[in-house]
C-alpha cells in the first residue's frame, strides 16, 4: 500500500526561502542603500566586502541547507554575488580592478558556504536549514559590528569565522589588491569547502568531524600568521575626498 503523505526530504518550507531572500537579498541591498545615502564620503567601499560576504552566506548556506542539494546553493550565491555587483555599480560603484580576482572569491565563498548548508541538510535533515539561519545569523552579526566598529571585536576571533576569510577576500579584490594579498583567506574557503563535503559524504560517521576542527584551526592559524594588507579607515577615506570650497573659504 503506497503512502499518500508527500515526502519530506524534497520539501522545500516557505519560511527557509523567506530566510534565504531576507538575509541574502534584502539586508545586503538595504545596506548597500543607506550607504550611499549618507551624508558625506560613502564608505561602501570600505564595507563591501562584509556586505558582499552576508548575502553569499545567507543564499548560499541557508540556500543549499534547503534544497539538501549542494549545487543549489553554490548557483543561487553566484547569482545573488552578480547581483549585488551589479546593484553597486548602478548606486555608482566604480568599475571592478581586477574582474578574475574578485570572481575567484565570489566562487570561493560560494562554494564554502554551499558546502556548510549541505552538511547541516545532511546531519539534521529537514531541519537543516535552521542551523544555517542561526550559523549566518551569528556570523552576520561579528561582521556588522566588525565593520561599524573597527577594534571591537579580537582579531583572534576573526580569524575563526569562515565569514570573515570570505569578507577579506572580497574586500581585497574590490579594492584593486590582486589575488595573492588575499590568498590565505582564499586557501582556507577551499579547504573548509573540501573538508566539509568530505564530511558530509561520510555521514553518519562522526569521527570525520575531528578531521574537520582540526582542519578549522589549523586554516584559521594560516589567515592568522598570513594576513591580508590592512583595508583603508574610513577617516582616511574622509581625508582622501577633495575638500569643500564653501568651507575653505568660511575659514
Amino acid at each position: 500500500m503506497k503512502s499518500s503523505s508527500p515526502a519530506q526530504p524534497l520539501a522545500w518550507p516557505l519560511l527557509a526561502w523567506l530566510s534565504v531572500a531576507l538575509a541574502g537579498v534584502a539586508a545586503p541591498a538595504i545596506a548597500m542603500l543607506l550607504l550611499f545615502d549618507a551624508p558625506g564620503p560613502a564608505p561602501f567601499a570600505l564595507v563591501s566586502g562584509p556586505i558582499l560576504a552576508v548575502g553569499l552566506m545567507g543564499v548560499g548556506m541557508i540556500g543549499a541547507a534547503a534544497a539538501r542539494r549542494l549545487w543549489v546553493g553554490v548557483v543561487l550565491a553566484l547569482l545573488t554575488g552578480a547581483g549585488l555587483l551589479l546593484f553597486a555599480r548602478a548606486l555608482g560603484m566604480p568599475p571592478l580592478l581586477h574582474p578574475l580576482s574578485t570572481g575567484l572569491a565570489v566562487i570561493t565563498a560560494s562554494i564554502s558556504f554551499a558546502a556548510r548548508g549541505a552538511l547541516f541538510a545532511r546531519s539534521a535533515s529537514d531541519k537543516g536549514w535552521w542551523i544555517a539561519i542561526f550559523v549566518v545569523g551569528g556570523e552576520a552579526a561579528m561582521l556588522v559590528t566588525a565593520a561599524t566598529l573597527p577594534g571591537a571585536l579580537p582579531d583572534w576571533l576573526l580569524v575563526l569565522l569562515p565569514a570573515q576569510w570570505a569578507s577579506v577576500a572580497i574586500q581585497t579584490a574590490l579594492v584593486g589588491t590582486v589575488t595573492r594579498a588575499a590568498s590565505s583567506a582564499l586557501l582556507a574557503l577551499a579547504g573548509t569547502a573540501a573538508v566539509t563535503l568530505f564530511v558530509a559524504r561520510l555521514w553518519p560517521r562522526r569521527w570525520p568531524y575531528l578531521l574537520m576542527f582540526a582542519t578549522w584551526l589549523a586554516l584559521s592559524a594560516l589567515v592568522w600568521h598570513r594576513p591580508a594588507p590592512p583595508m583603508p579607515r574610513p577617516e582616511l577615506a574622509k581625508a582622501e575626498a577633495p575638500a569643500d570650497p564653501i568651507s575653505d573659504l568660511e575659514r
